[in-house]
């Protein structure tokens, strides 16, 4: 059972449904899975294309009755659209901190099944036209978000630097030139996201 709260970035906007990141994350673990009694990976994804961050608690409030009460592995990724609108990064410190309390709860108050997945960097699409000013502030984003994560013992898995090879590689930009293709959300989880999660669900 899988939870996945964020935005755009993890509703997968301008890509298929199949090309979404906790999609192809949800599909490896499925292969790598030795248990014939639970063969399938539940995926609920509570993300909204634009969400900043309190989107997101209004969001997962008014989705309470549809999730369930306990999770095996909650994912949070959150926060460009506070940056994109200019939202004070004080404000994102409280609200991701009280969103990352929320996935802890919903991993059953257990750390060890919750990851942080960065902020891509959107100014190395066509849209972001490389604007040195969008990658400063995203970096004083992530910061903040990677010591939150830190505090509470969450990993913090860093996918930004994939992000930026995008204006060399680009087949790493969907169609709208903006977003992640599925091809960059695929080296996402296989480059990052699957080792880390694999130590998660398969421990030693």
């Amino acid at each position: 059972r899988y939870l996945a709260l964020g935005d755009s970035y993890t509703i997968g906007t301008a890509v298929r449904e199949e090309q979404r990141w906790p999609y192809l994350l949800s599909q490896q673990l499925e292969a790598a899975n030795t248990d014939p009694a639970n063969p399938e990976i539940d995926l609920d994804i509570v993300a909204v294309n634009g969400w900043t961050t309190r989107d997101l608690i209004n969001g997962i409030q008014a989705r309470q009755q549809q999730l369930l009460p306990e999770y095996d592995l909650v994912s949070l990724l959150i926060g460009v659209n506070n940056q994109y609108q200019g939202l004070p990064l004080e404000t994102y410190r409280t609200e991701f901190t009280e969103l990352l309390q929320t996935a802890i709860r919903y991993a059953g108050g257990d750390t060890s099944r919750v990851f942080v997945v960065s902020i891509p960097d959107y100014a190395f699409t066509p849209f972001g036209g490389g604007r040195q000013d969008i990658t400063d502030e995203l970096v004083e984003f992530n910061a903040a978000g990677k010591d939150i994560a830190g505090q509470f013992n969450v990993p913090f898995l860093n996918i930004t630097p994939i992000s930026q090879q995008a204006e060399a590689d680009p087949e790493l930009v969907a169609s709208d030139d903006l977003h992640p293709s599925g091809k960059q959300y695929g080296r996402w989880v296989n480059e990052v996201i699957l080792e880390r999660v694999l130590d998660i669900v398969t421990p030693n």
